[in-house]
């Protein structure tokens, strides 16, 4: 049980002194990068699915 205690201190200890912590606006620009490469990434892909699907409609109506 000691081990336990001492582990959980220890951990305690190295998240307040030893971890380095993003500034807030630093985290804030991060999330917006993440939010826009997200919302580019969906598009592209939205439209290959748009590109693909109507792509095979016209094949199938074609043959």
């Amino acid at each position: 049980m000691e081990k336990l205690k001492n582990y959980i201190l220890d951990s305690i200890d190295e998240i307040k002194n030893k971890v380095s912590w993003s500034k807030f606006n630093e985290l804030q620009s991060s999330a917006i990068l993440v939010l826009v490469a997200s919302l580019i990434f969906a598009l592209v892909i939205g439209l290959i699915d748009f590109g693909f699907n109507n792509a095979l409609h016209w094949f199938y109506r074609e043959f």
